[in-house]
């Protein structure tokens, strides 16, 4: 790949490069492959999600553990907008992620839709994913038989917030300890995310501090 510059052809390749990364990051991370998924990181990356806050290393890790234990959590990307500042970048891309797990004995599907909201750099002359924080707008939770009968707990559903209430109630059917102060759609967190987004294009320091 070629060295970033703040060439008008430089961006664009630097777009392209980053648009492969992140479609990189899905298309291993739900195949398992593990040495490939590793790839995409910095060597000081570092994961958010809502049953996982860590550095990229223990996140291949546990994804991996948890793929052998059956846990199935898949992603589906949408477009992305991403802006490029030198050797550091932000992108924002339109996801779904999508898990089937037991909920109160009736097998389900959770479909929660959002952004990834990323903080990249290049290392080493390449593009890698420094910080990826997802932020969640919406989900729903179906029971995968349409005929089942499911009756959630409304009080500890309505506990979590709304992005990703569903996703956040099964993931603790399923024995996670969920964080309660992850950005949505609008609110505290994910103003403060944008302004560290911000931040990072103007050359601080970190990529802002992790809900």
């Amino acid at each position: 790949m070629s060295e970033v510059s703040n060439t008008d052809g430089a961006i664009v390749d630097s777009v392209r490069e980053i648009r492969e990364l992140i479609e990189n990051w899905v298309v291993r991370r739900d195949a398992a492959l593990w040495d490939d998924f590793a790839q995409v990181w910095h060597s000081e990356g570092y994961m958010s999600a809502t049953w996982f806050q860590g550095s990229a290393q223990d996140f291949i890790e546990m994804s991996r553990k948890g793929f052998a234990r059956g846990v199935r959590i898949l992603h589906f990307l949408g477009g992305s907008s991403i802006d490029v500042v030198g050797e550091r970048a932000i992108a924002q891309t339109k996801m779904t992620i999508t898990q089937r797990s037991q909920v109160h004995g009736v097998e389900c599907d959770v479909v929660c839709t959002g952004r990834f909201y990323d903080f990249l750099a290049v290392e080493d002359g390449v593009w890698k994913l420094v910080r990826r924080q997802p932020i969640y707008e919406r989900d729903r939770l179906d029971p995968v038989d349409p005929s089942a009968v499911l009756r959630l707990d409304s009080d500890r559903l309505r506990a979590w917030p709304e992005g990703y209430r569903h996703l956040a109630y099964m993931q603790t059917e399923d024995g996670s300890s969920i964080k309660d102060n992850l950005p949505g759609l609008t609110g505290h967190a994910v103003e403060q995310l944008y302004r560290e987004g911000s931040d990072w294009l103007s050359g601080s320091e970190r990529p802002g501090v992790p809900a």
